[in-house]
């Protein structure tokens, strides 16, 4: 028989490109992959970390409920994508009445810098802390899911700023693919699959001077399957 106090709740793994000082578990002046997460102040499972989240209302549909969550709880607006992942229903996975996850995948873009609550901050995703329930498992989910379009759709956009130059989309990429991509190639694959699209203006000039690079912006601002057999791989 179905359990009556069934609760149905959505969770999003929202991601960000964003640089950690070594103390925070990161590589320094290394641009990577982090994940919001907030800390529970009461039990079960006091001081783990949590995916922003919360019940399923009855006059709402789970999109709408995920938005709404990371609005109020997390303060999070400036979605640029939002995709459902996967539904996680094992009976054991939380104590306590049964709860149904339904996940989500949220990206924000670089220049975005939500003000967050005292209890959330951003996380590494190669340096998770202590996880509540199942959460852990669900990040690493969504991380290979954003790691799979990367190579077959536009996804980047959700990550990217609007215009950006060809160094600063390599950072993204490799941050999210969590290993080194040739700025040349990464170029030469998505002008080939009309991903980018020639801003026809340049950044302004660095410190040191030097030519200014080339401004790009995504040719579109919603997901697009590019190549569908494609995929990246990591250098050898």
């Amino acid at each position: 028989m179905p359990h009556s106090s069934t609760v149905h709740e959505s969770l999003t793994a929202v991601f960000q490109v964003r640089h950690f000082s070594a103390a925070r578990g990161g590589a320094g002046d290394r641009a990577e992959l982090a994940v919001l997460l907030w800390q529970r102040a009461m039990d079960p499972e006091r001081g783990t970390w949590s995916l922003p989240g919360g019940t399923l209302r009855d006059d709402e549909d789970l999109m709408t409920s995920a938005r709404r969550q990371l609005a109020e709880k997390v303060d999070v607006r400036e979605l640029a994508h939002l995709e459902q992942l996967s539904v996680f229903s094992d009976p054991h996975r939380v104590p306590g009445p049964r709860r149904i996850a339904s996940t989500f995948l949220g990206l924000v873009p670089l220049t975005a810098d939500p003000h967050l609550p005292e209890d959330t901050t951003w996380h590494p995703v190669s340096a998770l802390p202590e996880m509540s329930f199942d959460h852990g498992v669900v990040v690493e989910y969504a991380r290979a899911r954003l790691v799979a379009k990367l190579s077959y759709t536009n996804i980047a956009y959700g990550l990217s700023p609007t215009t950006f130059t060809m160094s600063t989309l390599r950072e993204i990429y490799c941050a999210a693919l969590g290993y080194e991509v040739d700025t040349t190639n990464l170029h030469r694959v998505l002008s080939r699959r009309n991903v980018l699209t020639p801003t026809g203006t340049t950044a302004s000039p660095g410190p040191h001077g030097g030519r200014p690079a080339a401004l790009y912006r995504f040719t579109d601002a919603a997901l697009r399957v590019t190549d569908e057999f494609a995929a990246f791989r990591p250098p050898v």
